[in-house]
Formats: structure tokens, C-alpha cells, sequence
């Protein structure tokens, strides 16, 4: 199939194009550095300004499945302020000290849980070119890092000396490290599907074709059970065990104030961002446009839509079908969570490898 898009929709030219001008102009030690501060600080905005807007979305389609109106008031009719007034307030109230915690590793927790947060964030394709970190193994890299955030909810759990952090913090370890097989494994299906385990390479093998629709059967059944463990590993409802108010307060973070709540806030929205955009690098393409075999004009208008668009509509609507998920299904007890995985969910995406790699082997995929 022709494919002018690739070109339009590749950023990575024009960002050699800035690095050899700004070797140009100064030492390539100092151009490294300055890239170096400025990726970094993009990557904060962009962390913080999903954030905010995952926050007020959240708000809105949970008032509409509620049936209210959701935030109303500050901002305008629409409340588009109501998420940066919070943030504000978060930001001014005061860290609390407390006396019989282990002060470092109490301080240190939520800065693993925003570390393992960004460095996954930062894996995304936003575009061809477009990720922040590349390497061949890039898919196995996000697993790894984002797998490791469980230990900065264990740390914040047992530091804070209460019961409450420490019974949510070991239910959360429990979700985490088994719904994590079953994430792995479906990613491991498409690894079999595509034969390799670079990020773009995955997106680009979908260039004729999503993998959901070239997987067919078991391409769907493993999207299906990736949704279901990446909302777990998410620590979201219905599996939100670990900060369930009605028996733990607030869970691993009851005893935060301040910004290193705001930290435990945002990572766990963000968190939901990165599984959606997870799965729809995996199943849905990435960042490339839908097309359709004997569609030759719909496909050059879809061309002609960027890539970034194409990535954050797809993950948006992913980010919507858990918000859903969410909004409609009662919370689980811990039993019927883990139930779930190891009765349920693993055996199943086990199943699902097995037969990815003989329609592989037998070439029955599309």
C-alpha cells in the first residue's frame, strides 16, 4: 500500500534539523544539555496539563452517568477551572511531618510512584519520531518501569506506621503483581503478532491494517483481557481495593497532605492515560489512520490528519471505555479480585498466546 503519510506524520527530521543547528551555534556538549532541560520540561507540562484534563473529564462523565451536571461554577458555566483551583489548593496546603513514620522512605514513595508515572509517559509514540525514549526493546522497558511503581506504594504503606496504609498498601501489591502477568502476556501476544518488541515498529507494522482486525479472534480477546488488568494494575474501580473509603479511609496514602498527595493524584490519572495509550499502540495502530481496503479517497482524507490527533482521539476513547467501567460496576472484594486473575483472567490470556502463535505459525492472520 502507498503510505505519503509517513513522511508528513514523521517528526523526526525536523528534530534533527534543531539538534545539528544548535551543534552548530554552540559546543554539542552544551547543545545536549540544553535538549536534555528543554525535553525534560516539556515532559512536565505535558504530564501536568494531561492531568488536569483526565481530572476534568473524569468529573464530567461521571456527573453524566449520575445524571448531574458536574462542576459548574468556578470558570464559567462549563467549571473548566475547577481543576486548576484544586490543584492550587493542593499546592498551598502543608506536608504534614509525621512523628513515629520512617521519614525518608515516607518522603521518598511518592516520588517513585511519579518517577515509574513519567518514565512510562515518556515511552508513548505520540507520533512517528515523536516518543521521548526509543529503543528496540521499548515495549519490555514500559513493563519493567511501570511494574516498578508498586514499590513506591508498598514504601508509602509501610512508612506512614498505620494500618490503614499498611492493609491498603499490601492489597495494591497483591493486585499489582498479579494482574501484571496477565499485561505482560497480552503483550506478549502482539510481540508474537508483529515480531518485535520496538514501539514504533509495532505501530508501523499496523500500517495496513490495526492489529485488533489483522489478530482477528485472539487479537480481541487479548485486547478485552488487557483492558480488564491494565484498570486493575490502575489501581481503579472496580478494583480500586487499595484506597477503598468505606475500610481503609484512603488507603496507602491516608496519611499524605500536600503536594505528595497531589503526587499519588496525578500518577494514578495518569496512569489510566498510559494504559489506554498502551492498548491502542498495541491494538489500534498507534498513531496511524484508519483505512479502509477499496476506499482510496477516504483513506487520503484520513491521511491528511496528524498523527498526534490520530493517537490522542484513539487513547481518549479508551480512556472513556474505562471510565465507564468505572461509573458502572460495584467495587470487588479482595478475594474476588484475585479470583478473577489467577482462576479467570491468566489461564485465559495464556490460552489466547497459545493460539496467537499457531494462527502466526499457520500463517491464519491477516
Amino acid at each position: 500500500m502507498n503510505q505519503p503519510y509517513l513522511d508528513y506524520y514523521n517528526t523526526q527530521p525536523l528534530l534533527l534539523r534543531v539538534h545539528e543547528w544548535l551543534c552548530s551555534v554552540m559546543p554539542q556538549w552544551l547543545a545536549l544539555t540544553l535538549e536534555g532541560i528543554v525535553v525534560g520540561v516539556f515532559i512536565m507540562i505535558m504530564y501536568a496539563v494531561m492531568a488536569v484534563i483526565l481530572i476534568y473529564m473524569e468529573r464530567k462523565v461521571c456527573a453524566a452517568f449520575q445524571c448531574r451536571i458536574g462542576p459548574n461554577r468556578v470558570g464559567g458555566k462549563g467549571g473548566l477551572l475547577q481543576v486548576p483551583a484544586d490543584v492550587l489548593k493542593i499546592l498551598t496546603k502543608e506536608i504534614i511531618s509525621l512523628k513515629n513514620s520512617d521519614k525518608f522512605l515516607y518522603n521518598l514513595a511518592p516520588f517513585l510512584v511519579i518517577l515509574a508515572s513519567i518514565l512510562t509517559f515518556s515511552c508513548l509514540p505520540w507520533n512517528k519520531g515523536g516518543e521521548i525514549i526509543h529503543m528496540d526493546i521499548g515495549i519490555f522497558f514500559v513493563l519493567a518501569v511501570s511494574s516498578s511503581g508498586v514499590l513506591g506504594i508498598l514504601l508509602a504503606g509501610w512508612s506512614s506506621n498505620s494500618k490503614y496504609t499498611l492493609i491498603g498498601a499490601v492489597r495494591s501489591g497483591a493486585m499489582i503483581i498479579s494482574y501484571e502477568l496477565s499485561i505482560g502476556i497480552s503483550v506478549l501476544t502482539m510481540v508474537v503478532l508483529t515480531g518485535t518488541m520496538d514501539i514504533q515498529s509495532i505501530v508501523g507494522y499496523q500500517a495496513d491494517g490495526w492489529n485488533i482486525f489483522k489478530g482477528h479472534i485472539p487479537a480481541i480477546a487479548a485486547f478485552i483481557i488487557y483492558l480488564i488488568a491494565g484498570n486493575a494494575e490502575a489501581n481503579r474501580a472496580p478494583f480500586d481495593l487499595a484506597e477503598a473509603e468505606q475500610e481503609l479511609t484512603a488507603g496507602y496514602h491516608t496519611e499524605y497532605s500536600g503536594m505528595h498527595f497531589g503526587f499519588f493524584y496525578l500518577a494514578e490519572y495518569l496512569n489510566l492515560f498510559i494504559t489506554s495509550g498502551i492498548a491502542v499502540t498495541l491494538f489500534l495502530g498507534g498513531w496511524m489512520p484508519l483505512h479502509i481496503a477499496g476506499l482510496d479517497g477516504f483513506n487520503a482524507v484520513m491521511d491528511y490528519i496528524p498523527g498526534f490527533i490520530w493517537f490522542m482521539g484513539k487513547t481518549f476513547f479508551v480512556v472513556f471505555l474505562l471510565m465507564w467501567i468505572r461509573w458502572t460496576f460495584p467495587r470487588l472484594r479482595i478475594d474476588q479480585v484475585l479470583i478473577l486473575e489467577w482462576k479467570y483472567l491468566m489461564p485465559a490470556s495464556l490460552l489466547v498466546l497459545l493460539v496467537m502463535t499457531l494462527c502466526k505459525v499457520f500463517g491464519l492472520v491477516f
